[in-house]
């Protein structure tokens, strides 16, 4: 484990981890039925600035948003007495209807803009490829020379063999549209190696991918493993499509919060195309998908694929109608004020919202975290941190609801989740934050149906559309269509490393090394990537468009409380 337990705490996003033993204490007022010993609360200083700055513009583009209205044709509109939410419309064989709360005085419409597709993983054939790797006796420090860009030719088939099974290319999920975006500022002019330079100042690392090799260059240390298990993702995506990730030159920052500002670039081309995690409308940045998918061992977090499955697992075990019927969430609230405003939402009725015990949970090393056994409740809350937070996937998976307070910030796969069928939205403003909560608890438990489908949209998505397949998907595709946009040969750096997985893992111990071996590929897939969705490309006019849809049915809703406020 890498720097002290304390060290940058603003950059632990505090995904929420939940007690084995559940937490019933009584916390800012909030009154339970059960009360077991408090563990007190988070006694970590936050260091360095809040990013007031970063929430209230956060706050003010959501404000913006609700007051623009675009109507989405098609729809069809059912009249309600009040404010009661009709029924859903029945889900067809292989689509999820989109619970778009859009109202007009007493109207509420619907429609299928946002339809949930069920995805499998991508189909194999009986002929694997496996991918080699030996931590031996001998010196890991370089890498073995079977680490080529070509994957070893798989065994001839004889005359008896049955024939290969016809090749089923899937469409990619429809969040690949805005990696085209992410990437329009370099389009037209393509990308120098001075424009790549200049990112070296914000950059942790650079990577360097030559003849399907890679090299790393490291600038500064990043939060925990952050870089590391990044970096181990890509040799991943390397081993498991040999010979098809092209040669690269990028900069990648591993903190939270988007810098590349498009404002201080009135020529857009001149912008470091920086990766990172996450970033907002006024942001540059290129989204990558974040080190948690291949594991988190500082806070016991398990990789995406094999903590997936045992969600699932945990899930059937405690149906919805049978957990507690509140909203859940716990975490770290010192990150931002808007997790702080989440605390003061406690309601007897409604929400269970706690503060994670993290000098308790460090010194106990996690062990008594496991977020599969976090879907003990039917509504689960999503707040950023300081921008977003990794806890979005973990919360999605659970079968249950999510209540997401509106947030600027995204990932690269939220921009796929449409607001009214894979979540309900929660106003962030002052006034409205804890009013929208009890709403959405108290309209949900009077309509289990309707609530427990958006539950289940919300966790397909994460189970189908982010499977491990489409996330390493995703990276080949942008890394591909990035490398496409380099005005220059990449060289390898001077001071640059070579990575590969045996010299990553096999001098690892202890939860580093064992959630490399659990997120190893093992076999060179012998499939085809999926394929981008069809043109025309998402514009930055069909971006806004898609935020002012989610915004609107925020502004709905708010139509639905105070319709039901004069009753």
């Amino acid at each position: 484990m890498r720097g002290s337990s304390n060290h940058k705490l603003e950059e632990e996003e505090g995904v929420a981890l939940v007690q084995v033993a559940e937490d019933y204490e009584n916390i800012n007022g909030c009154k339970t039925t059960k009360q077991q010993p408090d563990h007190g609360h988070d006694n970590h200083s936050v260091a360095g600035a809040s990013n007031k700055a970063a929430e209230e513009a956060g706050y003010s583009y959501w404000s913006s948003a609700v007051k623009k209205r675009v109507r989405a044709p098609g729809r069809v509109g059912l009249v309600v007495g009040g404010f009661v939410l009709l029924a859903l419309l029945a889900a067809v064989a292989t689509t999820w209807q989109v619970v778009d709360f859009t109202a007009v005085s007493s109207f509420l419409q619907f429609g299928n803009g946002g339809a949930q597709s069920h995805r499998g993983p991508h189909r194999t054939s009986s002929r694997l490829v496996a991918i080699p790797f030996t931590c031996g006796i001998n010196d890991t420090s370089t890498c073995p020379r079977f680490a080529s860009s070509a994957p070893a030719p798989a065994p001839a088939p004889s005359s008896s063999s049955p024939p290969a099974p016809q090749v089923v290319v899937d469409e990619c999920p429809s969040y690949f549209r805005h990696m085209e975006l992410d990437l329009e500022a370099w389009v037209a002019s393509g990308i120098t190696r001075e424009a790549v330079e200049r990112g070296r100042r914000q950059a942790h690392f650079r990577l360097v991918v030559v003849g399907g090799r890679a090299y790393v260059e490291t600038y500064r240390r990043a939060f925990q493993t952050r870089d590391v298990f990044t970096q181990w993702g890509i040799l991943q995506l390397l081993r498991r499509y040999p010979g098809r990730v092209p040669d690269l030159d990028l900069m990648f920052n591993c903190d939270d919060m988007p810098e590349v500002r498009a404002a201080a670039y009135p020529d857009r081309a001149a912008a470091p195309p920086l990766f990172r995690y996450c970033k907002d409308p006024s942001t540059l940045d290129v989204l990558f998908p974040d080190w948690s998918f291949w594991g988190w061992p500082e806070v016991n977090i398990r990789p995406w694929a094999p903590l997936l499955a045992e969600m699932a697992e945990e899930n059937a075990r405690l149906p919805w109608q049978h957990r507690e019927p509140y909203a859940y969430w716990k975490g770290n609230p010192n990150v931002s004020p808007l997790r702080q405003d989440l605390l003061r939402c406690n309601h007897s009725d409604t929400a269970r919202f706690y503060r994670q015990d993290w000098a308790f949970a460090n010194r106990n090393g996690f062990r008594d975290s496991n977020l599969a056994r976090q879907c003990r409740h039917r509504y689960k809350m999503y707040v950023q941190g300081r921008s977003w937070s990794v806890s979005r996937k973990y919360i999605l998976a659970c079968d249950s609801p999510v209540l997401a307070v509106a947030t600027p910030y995204q990932d690269f796969f939220s921009r796929g989740l449409v607001a009214g069928n894979h979540y309900w939205p929660i106003d962030p403003s002052n006034s409205k934050l804890c009013r929208d909560i009890r709403f959405a608890v108290r309209w949900g438990n009077a309509h289990p149906a309707q609530a427990q489908r958006m539950g289940l949209a919300g966790s397909a998505f994460a189970r189908d559309d982010m499977a491990m397949d489409y996330v390493y998907d995703y990276m080949l595709h942008v890394l591909t269509r990035y490398a496409s946009l380099l005005r220059y040969k990449p060289t390898v750096p001077e001071r640059a490393v070579e990575l590969c997985p045996e010299s990553m893992a096999c001098p690892r111990q202890g939860r580093e090394r064992d959630f490399m071996m659990q997120s190893r590929e093992q076999y060179v897939a012998d499939y085809e990537p999926c394929t981008m969705p069809p043109p025309p490309p998402l514009t930055a006019d069909d971006a806004t468009k898609m935020a002012h849809r989610d915004a609107e049915v925020l502004s709905n809703i708010d139509k639905m409380i105070m319709a039901d406020k004069h009753r």
